[in-house]
């Protein structure tokens, strides 16, 4: 009988394969509280507590940073080319604007169209000087303030 098989029998083990000899090693040593944990076993342990926080947390709905979907839409806007005004809203409003100068008048699909996109094209541009001007006052957000100065060095009151 070999060696290696001699120790393994006084340990309580029937076979003398050294991955067995590792095995029982690690059970005992799993078994000492003040033992470290090798790495197979840790990322056991690891393993089963995230599938123990998986289903607890399987109710609960994802939630992103604040300031996550904020840029998500950003990007989104950023890319479309779509009008971002609702079409019946914009027309009930120039329709009612319209009906106060002129009770009789009507438009047709196109020149409302084309009423959006400069209402659009003319918001756009108020906001992004008020972004700079919030910039060049070294903060984020946009306030009336900026609206304000905006609209006063574009020369439109």
């Amino acid at each position: 009988m070999t060696r290696r098989a001699q120790v393994t029998r006084k340990e309580g083990m029937v076979t003398s394969t050294p991955k067995k000899l590792m095995e029982h090693q690690l059970l005992k040593e799993k078994s000492s509280s003040t033992s470290k944990t090798p790495g197979r076993r840790r990322r056991h342990q690891i393993s089963m507590k995230a599938k123990h926080r998986t289903l607890e947390t399987k109710g609960r709905k994802h939630r992103f940073r604040p300031g996550t979907r904020a840029l998500r839409e950003i990007r989104h806007y950023q890319k479309t080319t779509q009008l971002l005004i609702p079409k019946l809203p914009f027309s009930r409003v120039v329709k009612e604007i319209l009906q106060s100068f002129c009770p009789n008048y009507r438009l047709q699909s196109l020149a409302l169209t084309a009423l959006q996109e400069a209402a659009e094209c003319y918001v756009m541009g108020v906001l992004e000087m008020a972004n700079l001007c919030s910039i060049h006052s070294r903060r984020v957000t946009i306030y009336p303030v900026d609206i304000r100065l905006a609209r006063r060095i574009r020369g439109n009151n």
